[in-house]
C-alpha cells in the first residue's frame, strides 16, 4: 500500500505508510472553559516514508496561519533550552569572530531566548517570528523581531534592505515547514558567501529507536535524517558541512550549512552510518507501529491499575507531545486528574481532546497527587530536580518514553 501525496522534498508521489495515530485535535489548540462545549476539529495524523530521498513525514498539511499566528510555546520557560542556547551562541561568537559589524538572523525566533545572547555583547540581530504575541514579547525584551513567516520572497525583500547574515539560526522550525524549498532557498539568499546556517531538527533515528511517537503532531510535518537534509540542501546549492548529535528534545541533529561544499569527517561518517542502519529502506521503520501500540497498551494498563487502587494521577506538561500521547492512549478525565505547566499562558486553559484543566506546578505540592505522568520527558532531569519537594513527600513520576519507568 502506498499513500498518494507528494514528498515535501523530492515530489515522489508514492509514499509508504509507517504509523497511523488516528484523528486528533491540533496539539497546541488549548481550550478555554467556554470552548469545552464546542465541537473540536480533528485531523488525520499519519506518518509515511519516502524511499527516494529518505524523508519521513506526515500526510496532512494544516494552514500555518491556523497553527502559528498565535502560539503558546515559549522557549524561555525551559531552563534546559536557555542553557543550550547560551552555550551555542557563545561558541559561535568565538568561532566566527562576530562583532558589531556582523548580523545574526533567526528563523522562528520565539521570544528571543537565543538571540538575546548576541544582543548583550552588541552583535546586531534580526528575529523572524510568525506568532504576533511572541514577536511582541521579544521586541519588548530588546530583541529586534519581525512578525512574519520566513520565505524566499521575504528573504529577497530583506536582502534588498541590506540584511545579509553571517549566521542564520533555525532551531526546531524546519520540521514545521510545508514549503521546504522556499525556506531553504531563502536561507541561501540571505546568507553571506562566507556565512553559515545552524539548523537543529529532531533526529528520526531517535524517534524510531526510542518510540518517541508523541513527537508526531500536525505542526511537525517532517522527521529528518542527515541523509534527507543533505538531499534537501543540495537541491538549492547549499551544503551540510558539519553535523553534531545533541540530546535536546529527545535527540536532535545540529547541522551547519554553507555555500561551500566542504564536508567534515563527521558528516561523511554519519551518512555512512545511516546507510548501514537502513535510513533509505522501509524495513527500518516497519516495526515502529507495533512498538507504539505495545507502549500504549502498557501505559494504559499501568494507569488503570493505579486508578483502580484509588490513587490520584496528575500530569506534568501541557505540551504538544503530551497532547499526542494523551489522545492516542485515550487518557482523559476518567483516568487523570489535572495538568501542571510552568507556562503562565497555558495555565487556566484545558488540554485539547482530553479536556484536563491546567494549573501551575505549585499545585503538585498543594494537592499532592500520588503520581505524576511526565509528558515533557525530554526535560526529565530538569523537572525532577525542580519537583524535589513533591518527591520527598512521597510523590512519584511516571516517565512514559523511551520506556515506561516509575521514579
Amino acid at each position: 500500500m502506498t499513500i498518494k501525496i507528494r514528498c515535501r522534498i523530492c515530489g515522489n508521489p508514492s509514499l509508504e505508510p509507517v504509523l497511523s495515530l488516528g484523528c486528533t485535535p491540533l496539539a497546541n489548540s488549548l481550550l478555554t472553559e467556554k470552548e469545552l462545549k464546542q465541537v473540536e476539529k480533528t485531523y488525520p495524523l499519519d506518518l509515511v516514508f519516502c524511499s527516494h530521498c529518505s524523508l519521513v513525514q506526515i500526510t496532512e498539511t494544516i494552514d500555518p496561519e491556523e497553527l502559528f499566528s498565535h502560539y503558546l510555546y515559549f522557549s524561555s520557560f525551559s531552563d534546559t533550552m536557555i542553557t543550550h542556547a547560551a552555550q551555542l551562541a557563545q561558541r559561535l561568537i568565538t568561532q566566527r569572530q562576530l562583532n558589531s559589524s556582523s548580523l545574526v538572523v533567526e528563523i522562528a525566533s520565539n521570544d528571543g531566548y537565543l538571540l538575546k545572547n548576541y544582543v548583550t555583547p552588541g552583535i546586531p540581530v534580526l528575529g523572524i517570528e510568525p506568532a504576533r504575541n511572541i514577536a511582541a514579547m521579544a521586541n519588548e525584551k530588546g530583541v529586534r523581531t519581525r512578525s512574519d513567516f520566513f520565505s524566499l520572497s521575504l528573504a529577497k525583500q530583506l536582502t534588498e534592505q541590506g540584511y545579509k547574515a553571517d549566521v542564520i539560526h533555525a532551531h526546531n522550525v524546519l520540521a514545521h515547514v510545508a514549503d521546504l524549498g522556499g525556506v531553504v532557498s531563502g536561507i541561501g539568499t540571505m546568507l553571506k558567501e562566507t556565512g553559515i546556517a545552524v539548523i537543529e531538527v529532531p533526529y528520526v533515528k531517535n524517534l524510531i529507536d526510542h518510540t518517541e511517537f508523541d513527537t508526531i503532531y500536525h505542526e511537525h510535518l517532517c522527521y529528518f535524517s542527515l541523509t534527507s537534509l543533505d538531499y534537501l540542501f543540495q537541491l538549492y546549492h547549499l551544503y551540510v558541512i558539519d553535523v553534531e548529535r545533541t540530546p535536546i528534545h529527545g535527540g536532535s541533529l545540529c547541522v551547519t550549512v554553507s555555500h561551500q561544499d566542504e564536508r567534515s569527517a563527521a558528516v561523511i561518517q554519519l551518512l555512512v552510518e545511516e546507510k548501514q542502519w537502513g535510513v533509505d529502506r522501509l524495513e527500518f521503520y516497519a516495526q515502529f507501529s507495533e512498538k507504539v501500540a505495545r507502549l500504549r497498551q502498557n501505559l494504559s494498563d499501568l494507569i488503570n491499575n493505579i486508578k483502580s487502587q484509588g490513587k490520584t494521577i496528575a500530569v506534568y506538561g501541557a505540551s504538544a507531545k503530551g497532547s499526542t500521547l494523551l489522545n492516542y492512549c485515550g487518557l482523559d478525565q476518567n483516568s487523570l486528574d489535572f495538568v501542571v505547566d510552568r507556562s503562565t499562558v497555558k495555565q487556566n486553559l484545558y488540554t485539547p481532546g482530553t479536556h484536563l484543566p491546567i494549573y501551575s506546578p505549585e499545585s503538585l505540592l498543594e494537592k499532592q497527587p500520588d503520581y505524576v505522568l511526565l509528558l515533557t520527558w525530554n526535560f526529565a532531569d530538569e523537572i525532577l530536580k525542580q519537583q524535589e519537594a513533591y518527591r520527598q513527600k512521597g510523590g512519584k513520576f511516571i516517565i512514559p518514553i523511551p520506556e515506561i519507568a516509575v521514579v
